[in-house]
């Protein structure tokens, strides 16, 4: 059989690592983000690519076997069939490993026919090395369209509500849910009228050392324009040690933890909901409440690293 790893491998060069070094890939990004901004259309379902997904997800089952020693709980609560959103905290700076667990639940639970698609930021569609890799693995750009889409052929959707505002928190905020008041998932649910199935992930916020999101930097640099983000974060990251968390990094050895928690089923609500403030109001405190909540539990006892107990016997 094929190592997972060099099966993956058809699918780029090493040559392309050239594109990550760091100051090549902002200066991209940048440019990228000046000139196309406008220029974004939808994003095809149909470059998804089954085969690569299914290599994506056996090279994360051998590279994270022991440097995350992942934990999958309440598997039994995604969806088997139809359309649902999948709903979670937002880990890890730039490099959002947990989501990857997410696919690899859903492949492995239903296999290559149940399609989850994430929504990523728009230098997904800036930036071709990102595109290469990312759209055959069912990564479309984060606007309500493309997910209408998915929903209405029947697939599941993986969005992170809170976006860089949560994802760059600092390291001692790793174990709140923050979502900075974004409803646009909420309303989106509304209108397609599907459940929401909560996904809350533990430890990703160690594979770096957040210090700040640097707003205030990020209002000089005019970046909430050029990038749509708020945030020009500070870290501390192998190898750069202080820097950046835009650039990437190599992820310190955290134990990563994903859970999947019953569906919210907003979706039984009148139709039109998604236009009246309140019932917006209530279902996005209802999720922040359930989200926060498993949070607290997967920190319970939890070592910075290591994991909790349960999560170091699983690893094993």
């Amino acid at each position: 059989m094929t190592h997972p790893l060099l099966r993956l491998a058809r699918w780029g060069r090493l040559a392309d690592l050239r594109y990550a070094l760091p100051h090549v890939f902002a200066g991209r990004v940048l440019a990228l983000a000046r000139e196309t901004h406008d220029e974004l259309g939808p994003t095809p379902l149909d470059q998804r690519d089954p085969e690569y997904v299914g290599a994506v997800v056996e090279a994360v089952r051998h590279l994270f076997r022991h440097w995350f020693r992942p934990r999958l709980e309440g598997l039994e609560n995604l969806p088997a069939k139809g359309p649902a959103l999948l709903a979670g905290n937002h880990n890890g700076g730039l490099q959002t490993f947990d989501a990857l667990l997410v696919f690899q639940a859903v492949w492995d639970r239903f296999g290559p026919e149940r399609r989850v698609y994430g929504m990523g930021h728009d230098a997904i569609q800036w930036e071709p090395l990102l595109r290469r890799y990312l759209a055959p693995l069912g990564v479309l750009r984060a606007a309500h369209g493309d997910a209408e889409r998915a929903f209405e052929a029947g697939h599941l959707v993986l969005v992170y509500p809170g976006s860089d505002y949560d994802s760059f928190r600092p390291f001692w905020e790793r174990q709140r849910v923050v979502l900075a008041g974004r409803t646009g998932f909420v309303r989106l649910a509304l209108r397609a009228r599907v459940p929401v199935v909560p996904v809350v992930g533990a430890g990703g916020q160690e594979q770096l050392i957040g210090l700040t999101r640097g707003e205030a930097l990020a209002k000089a640099l005019d970046l909430p324009r050029r990038l749509r983000t708020k945030a020009f974060p500070l870290a501390v990251t192998v190898p750069w040690g202080l820097t950046s968390a835009w650039l990437p990094y190599l992820p310190l050895p955290a134990q990563l933890t994903v859970s999947f928690l019953p569906a919210l089923r907003w979706d039984r609500l009148p139709a039109g909901s998604e236009r009246d403030p309140e019932a917006v109001q209530a279902c996005y405190r209802e999720f922040e409440s359930v989200m926060q909540a498993e949070l607290t539990r997967l920190y319970r006892g939890r070592i910075p690293w290591l994991g909790r107990p349960e999560d170091r016997a699983h690893g094993r």
